[in-house]
């Protein structure tokens, strides 16, 4: 198998959602970071993320969004109907100084990456994983919506048998709306029950080619371990896809702010490791994630984990710094735990598997479609 690639960009670097939102913290760039303290990053394998421009973002988003998103940047205001028609500083998306520029960016890495992966490969993009957006208007924090437009890249190169799995603490709503009426793109998403954007219910199958497990308060790793092998497994051997993009939103980590999941690190590790070569492409996404001391070791652990790399029981001295360089003016950040400065792997989080998550995983695979034909 070919070494996988990692794209990323300096856009993340001091950019800021503003002080007082959930993205006010670094994320990519402290994961990035992390990365090349840690001896993993091969200069010749990173790849700097291009901005995708307004006619390729064009093919899943409307153009006067886009215009709209534009020119917000360039004001750094939006006027009343754009707000109300694009929600652009609206309901939690604000207006910040690359407000077109970083999603771009992040939507440009992933449509790269369906590029790359045209005849095989596996790349990781963590700017990637905004899985709320919608055609014409910003979702949860989300503006564009890069997971769709590599999707759409991965199709528009031919392919017909496509897995997209979700593994954020929210619902991959905008995916799998868009591919609603397209049997070419399987969606799976597992994600917090009674969380927002609350959809994604258990009988909610989006006319057939979609799966969703909203799990209860409080999953484990014994849990999730269980749904990845009585669940997500078999839906990937029944339907053999060509492909696989995972969104590997760091939100269901038990210290994340905005969800109430109780995941350690070790259980998105292990969905990447089960879902290497199940497939000819794989794409892992970045996605949500509130913490950033618990996204950036989750990040750069899925980075080792799809690189051969086994974490150190300690981490040298300049990853070390990395971390303790974080500030996070949420209750959590007021005292952190050594532990989040000097290890990569968190401690499991075992636990009983709840007789609601046999349930789940056995309703997954009830009726699943017939695997579409298509060349590998």
């Amino acid at each position: 198998m070919e070494a996988p690639l990692l794209i990323g960009s300096e856009i993340y670097r001091k950019s800021t959602y503003g002080p007082k939102h959930p993205l006010a913290i670094p994320r990519v760039s402290t994961a990035l970071d992390l990365i090349g303290a840690l001896g993993w990053l091969d200069p010749a394998r990173y790849i700097d993320s291009p901005r995708a421009t307004p006619e390729q973002l064009a093919r899943f988003h409307h153009p006067d969004y886009i215009a709209a998103l534009v020119a917000a940047e360039a004001a750094q205001d939006v006027p009343p109907e754009a707000r109300e028609r694009h929600h652009i500083g609206a309901r939690g998306n604000p207006v910040y100084r690359e407000v077109f520029r970083r999603p771009a960016t992040g939507a440009g890495g992933v449509m790269l990456a369906a590029r790359l992966t045209a005849q095989g490969g596996t790349v990781h993009v963590p700017g990637g994983g905004t899985h709320h957006g919608r055609p014409d208007r910003a979702s949860g924090f989300c503006y564009l919506n890069d997971a769709v437009l590599g999707l759409l890249a991965w199709l528009d190169l031919g392919l017909t048998n496509i897995l997209y799995l979700d593994i954020d603490a929210h619902h991959g709503d905008g995916v799998q709306d868009a591919f609603h009426d397209d049997p070419r793109v399987f969606t799976l998403s597992i994600h917090e029950a009674g969380r927002w954007p609350y959809t994604g219910l258990l009988e909610d199958r989006a006319g057939g080619h979609a799966r969703n497990i909203p799990v209860p308060q409080g999953l484990n790793d014994t849990e999730f371990a269980y749904l990845l092998h009585h669940a997500v497994m078999p839906v990937i051997r029944h339907l053999r896809p060509q492909a696989i993009m995972l969104q590997c939103g760091a939100d269901a980590l038990e210290e994340d702010p905005l969800a109430k999941l109780s995941l350690s690190n070790n259980a998105h590790w292990q969905a990447v490791r089960a879902v290497m070569g199940q497939a000819p492409r794989l794409i892992v996404l970045g996605g949500g994630g509130y913490n950033p001391w618990s996204v950036a070791r989750c990040w750069a652990g899925v980075w080792g984990v799809l690189d051969g790399r086994d974490p150190p029981a300690r981490l040298p001295p300049g990853a070390e710094a990395v971390l303790r360089a974080l500030s996070f003016h949420r209750a959590a950040g007021r005292n952190p735990p050594e532990g989040w400065f000097t290890t990569l792997q968190d401690a499991p989080r075992p636990g009983p598997v709840r007789g609601e998550i046999r349930h789940l995983a056995a309703a997954t695979l009830e009726g699943l479609p017939e695997p579409l034909a298509g060349v590998a």
